[in-house]
């Protein structure tokens, strides 16, 4: 197939668009800037998910699409969020419609169905912008409505919602750890025995091309993609921590306490206008101090779809790529 990529130059994109390449569909990217791309041959479109010029550009010809451009963090303005996120996707739906494609993949987020509840073997409810925490929960919550919205025989689309991606290079969950951990400043919120799943990027990425593949009977469906392998936030946070080779101590910070100044450091960056993320916010204190795990059985059913990666064996090619081997 002819697949376009948005979002290419991320984690999960650049693993998708191997992966598509490796098993011979033709693959265009669209994304903000060039991607060194070696021994893979990808049609780049440089541009935003805003620019209708671009869009029109990489949709022409696409048999399918996986939307992964977004805007994410904590840090600016609503506008910001509704443009790239709300506003784009809804380019990028009319673009391809217009354009032939015959199977889109929207790429969410658990975030857009979490009102702060502890998540227990929960299952993919529908996304709800008015329970959501932060603009780009609400502005992902949205675009996913409309995505589903917009689905229709000519054109299906599911949407698939990642669930904490961590892998060698990743520069969020992993980085912001072990940058912590080395400056002497990571701590436990609460007690540390919250359960969590996540999902290695190999899996994650292998879910999107299944979702591709099967677009055409999930039309209008929203599945939640994990590891299936519920841990502890502390044992997640330590086994970061010792794959990087850094000796770690855990102290703890109270889950009220964290989030109070979570969200004092919210109303501070809002107040000056920083945009570097802030070392705390209210919404990532619930996140390490609650449980969030989901059932996965229907998700594998629907995709026929399962993880190749464990945790395990993550963690070990994590600890690889510190020590200077591959991350693949």
């Amino acid at each position: 197939m002819n697949v376009l990529v948005t979002g290419a130059s991320s984690m999960i994109g650049q693993h998708l668009v191997a992966r598509l390449v490796v098993r011979g569909d033709v693959v265009t990217t669209l994304q903000r800037n060039a991607v060194d791309q070696p021994g893979q041959s990808v049609t780049q479109v440089l541009g935003s998910i805003t620019d209708r010029a671009a869009v029109e550009r990489a949709c022409a010809g696409q048999d399918a699409v996986v939307h992964l451009a977004a805007k994410v963090g904590v840090t600016g303005t609503w506008g910001e969020y509704q443009q790239i996120n709300v506003d784009g996707t809804a380019l990028l739906i009319e673009l391809a419609l217009t354009a032939g494609v015959s199977a889109f993949v929207h790429v969410s987020s658990p975030a857009v169905a979490h009102a702060g509840a502890a998540l227990v073997g929960a299952a993919a409810e529908p996304a709800d912008p008015s329970a959501t925490r932060g603009h780009y929960a609400t502005s992902k919550a949205m675009a996913e409505l409309l995505a589903l919205d917009a689905t229709s025989e000519a054109m299906p689309i599911v949407a698939i919602r990642p669930h904490l991606v961590w892998g060698p290079g990743d520069t969020q969950l992993v980085g912001r750890i072990v940058d912590k951990a080395r400056q002497g400043r990571l701590a436990l919120v609460g007690s540390g025995a919250a359960l969590i799943d996540t999902t290695f990027v190999d899996n994650a990425a292998d879910a999107l091309v299944a979702g591709v593949d099967r677009a055409h009977e999930l039309g209008g469906q929203a599945l939640v993609v994990s590891n299936g392998e519920p841990r502890t936030v502390h044992e997640v946070v330590a086994r970061i921590v010792a794959a990087a080779g850094i000796e770690w101590s855990p102290r703890h910070v109270p889950a009220q306490v964290a989030k109070r100044g979570g969200s004092v450091a919210e109303q501070i960056w809002h107040r000056t206008g920083r945009t570097d993320d802030p070392p705390m916010t209210s919404f990532l204190a619930e996140q390490l101090s609650t449980a969030h795990w989901f059932d996965q059985r229907s998700t594998r059913a629907a995709l026929q779809w399962q993880p190749s990666i464990t945790l395990d064996e993550g963690f070990a090619r994590l600890a690889a790529w510190f020590a200077g081997g591959t991350s693949r």
